[in-house]
C-alpha cells in the first residue's frame, strides 16, 4: 500500500519525540542502517545522548504542541539536511485517567501533542515531498485507538482520531507518490507506560518495537501494528457488538 523502504542509506529522516521510547529506539536503529537524521524533542539533553549514539545526528529541539517552534524546526531540519525524505511524529502524552478524573488543561494539552502538533507537523513537511512527487510520513498512534479502554479517557481518543487522519491522509497522499504509515503499538515499555498500575499483556521493548516498525517500512505496509498476537485480540474486540465488547474488556482488565 506504500512504497517500501529498504535502503536507508543517506535516507533523510526527522524523527519527532525522539528523546525516549520509541521515537529514540527508531533514531538508533535507522542511525544503524545508514539513514541521516534530525532529532526533534523538547529536551536537548536527552537528545544529546540519543544522538550521541547516532553518528552525525542533528538535534532540533522543539515542542510539537507549538506552532512556531514547529515552523521553526521544520525550517532547520531542512536547511541541516537538504530535505526530508521520511517524517516519523512519534510525540506523545500520556497519564492513566478515569472520566471522573478529566482535567479541562489536560485535555487540552494532550490533543495538542498527540494529534494537532502531528497533523501540523504533517501539513508543513507533505507540501514539498507532493512537489517533487516523493516522500513518506510516519505517525505512531496506538492500540488504545482501536475502541474504548480503562484509563485512557483522554489518550484513546487523540488516538482513534489519529487513527482516522492517518486514513484520509494515505487516501489522499499515496496516489500522489507520498507514502503514509500509521504505527499502532500494544504496550512498550517506556517511560509513558511505566506510569501503568495495572499488568500489561505482551509487553515489549522500545527496541523490539523499532525492529517491527523498519520491518513494516520495508514491507510497504499502511498500518504496522504489534505485537500481533496483542493487537490482533484488540482488534476483534473492536469489531464485536458493543454488549458483547464492553463486557470483554471490563472481565480482562477487571475495571
Amino acid at each position: 500500500m506504500n512504497e517500501p523502504i529498504r535502503d536507508w542509506a543517506g535516507r533523510r529522516v526527522w524523527i519527532v519525540g525522539a528523546s525516549s521510547g520509541i521515537g529514540a529506539a527508531l533514531a538508533r536503529r535507522l542511525a544503524s542502517l545508514g539513514a541521516r537524521l534530525a532529532l526533534s524533542a523538547r529536551g536537548r539533553e536527552k537528545l544529546e545522548a540519543v544522538a550521541a549514539d547516532c553518528p552525525g545526528a542533528v538535534i532540533v529541539p522543539m515542542d510539537v504542541a507549538c506552532s512556531e517552534d514547529q515552523a521553526r524546526a521544520v525550517d532547520s531540519v531542512v536547511a541541516a539536511l537538504g530535505g526530508i525524505d521520511l517524517a516519523v511524529f512519534a510525540a506523545g502524552a500520556y497519564r492513566p485517567v478515569r472520566a471522573w478524573e478529566l482535567d479541562p488543561d489536560e485535555i487540552r494539552g494532550t490533543i495538542a501533542t498527540n494529534l494537532t502538533g502531528t497533523m501540523e507537523g504533517v501539513a508543513r513537511v507533505v507540501r514539498p515531498m507532493l512537489a517533487r512527487g516523493g516522500g513518506a510520513v510516519a505517525m505512531v498512534a496506538s492500540v488504545a485507538g482501536y475502541c474504548g479502554l480503562p484509563k485512557a479517557a483522554i489518550y484513546g481518543p487523540t488516538k482513534a482520531a489519529l487513527i482516522n487522519f492517518a486514513e484520509v491522509a494515505h487516501l489522499d497522499l499515496a496516489p500522489k507518490g507520498v507514502s503514509v504509515f500509521l504505527i499502532n503499538p500494544g504496550f512498550v515499555a517506556t517511560p509513558l507506560t511505566a506510569q501503568n498500575d495495572f499488568h500489561m499483556p505482551a509487553l515489549i521493548t522500545p527496541e523490539e518495537a523499532a525492529r517491527e516498525i523498519v520491518a513494516g517500512f520495508a514491507a510497504g505496509r499502511f498500518e504496522i501494528h504489534f505485537p500481533r498476537r496483542f493487537t490482533r485480540a484488540l482488534k476483534f474486540v473492536a469489531w464485536l457488538p458493543r454488549r458483547l465488547s464492553f463486557a470483554l474488556v471490563k472481565k480482562a482488565t477487571g475495571l
